[in-house]
């Protein structure tokens, strides 16, 4: 099948790198993203920066070089997939105590994390007998597809993700006498601090998919695949497949969840109003508000315009424990 050439570049990115002054470093970036048609959403911490931007491939570029002046991100990794449209509403440029929320203070990726295993390589590592395979993602990501076999530990954010390792570590370990654990996450980034912190609880056998599942979505042939459903990203198009192709989710404009085109063929599904996941939970008050900003957006949509009241990310907290992002 030949899908035809986006006009809009995506680009997921993230460096573990020190930064000693995130307000200088934001108010330069952020004008270079809006100097040339750039939106998406880049965060800032101390210990690096996390973000996916998106723009037309001149403005990326612009962007990208600019990034990679900044301390330590010479050598940024990038992922890029293509939109046929804009899929972020505006330009945001925050900083944050961690570029991934853990909670971990003293986790520190730049000093100790697992073994990166490239895509290429990654079907072998989970085949083997005995290793332990973890979705180091949130719920409702795994939700839309995962690798299988894969545990989910059903973590509502990353900030879970430690007291659940540690309350299901004595089961994990009856797996094998010495099992290797290999984590993954949408672009990796939650996994360098997965890692870290496994490492710093004793384990040694630690691996991780290097690029996340965006990097062997994009390289993997669907025949040799092990990764079954669509991967959840943080924007417009919801979710992608195999070769970054957009998925078929939506997001539900009322609790931001993404929604199958199962659930959306249910008679609790409204557009921009409620999905049969929340429309116990709100009341009509609240769907009139819903319903009245649905209009506002599809009237600015007309006009060409973003409506300030258009929102992309899980009400869950996806958007500041993001992989973003990646």
């Amino acid at each position: 099948m030949t899908h035809p050439v986006h006009p809009i570049r995506v680009v997921a990115l993230y460096q573990f790198t020190d930064f000693a002054d995130c307000a200088q470093i934001r108010e330069a970036l952020a004008l270079a993203c809006r100097s040339h048609g750039v939106k998406g959403t880049l965060l800032l911490a101390r210990e690096g920066i996390n973000g996916t931007i998106a723009g037309p491939d001149e403005g990326i570029e612009h962007v990208l070089t600019h990034i990679r002046s900044l301390p330590g991100c010479t050598d940024i990794g990038i992922k890029e997939s293509r939109a046929p449209a804009m899929p972020f509403h505006r330009m945001k440029v925050r900083i944050k105590r961690e570029i991934v929320t853990m909670g971990q203070p003293d986790i520190d990726p730049l000093r100790d994390v697992g073994h990166y295993v490239s895509p290429q390589d990654w079907n072998a590592l989970i085949d083997q007998p005995g290793t332990i395979v973890i979705d180091t993602r949130n719920d409702y990501e795994v939700k839309l597809g995962t690798f299988a076999h894969a545990i989910d530990p059903r973590t509502r954010t990353f900030r879970d993700f430690p007291d659940w390792f540690r309350a299901n570590r004595d089961r994990l370990a009856t797996a094998g006498e010495t099992p290797k654990i290999a984590m993954f996450c949408t672009g990796g980034i939650r996994c360098e601090k997965a890692t870290a912190f496994l490492k710093s609880e004793g384990l040694d056998s630690v691996y991780h998919l290097k690029g996340g599942i965006l990097a062997y979505l994009e390289t993997i042939p669907p025949e040799e695949s092990r990764w079954e459903g669509e991967c959840f990203v943080f924007d417009e198009r919801v979710s992608v497949g195999h070769g970054l192709h957009p998925g078929d989710h939506e997001l539900c404009r009322a609790c931001r969840m993404p929604v199958t085109p199962e659930e959306r063929a249910s008679p609790l599904y409204t557009a921009g109003i409620s999905c049969p996941a929340c429309h116990a939970e709100r009341t009509e008050a609240q769907r009139a508000g819903y319903a009245e900003r649905h209009r506002q957006t599809l009237l600015a949509a007309e006009r060409g315009e973003a409506h300030v009241g258009a929102v992309v990310a899980p009400a869950t907290g996806a958007s500041a424990n993001a992989d973003s992002a990646t």
